[in-house]
């Protein structure tokens, strides 16, 4: 998290390719101080760093990535757009 946005469910996922159980994930990620909307926001001006989105694209980018819906709009409402 560091170097790059996770959406919850997105980091599990991370963990998971990365050898862990899901359990084992699902159990890591309940257990770190996270601020969700803080991720969707820094994913949401990464995504805008490289190419171009309309407002309802972009939030509906940040759903599928796992963010929620209510994350996602929060995310794309620090852009500007």
């Amino acid at each position: 998290m560091d170097y790059t946005a996770f959406s919850k469910t997105g980091l599990i996922k991370q963990l998971e390719y990365e050898g862990y159980s899901n359990s084992d994930a699902t159990w890591a990620v309940a257990r770190v101080s996270v601020d969700w909307n803080e991720q969707a926001a820094l994913k949401a001006a990464d995504y805008l760093d490289y190419t171009s989105f309309s407002k309802s694209g972009l939030v509906d980018q940040l759903i599928y990535e796992g963010y929620t819906k209510k994350q996602a709009a929060y995310g794309v409402s620090t852009t500007g757009l």
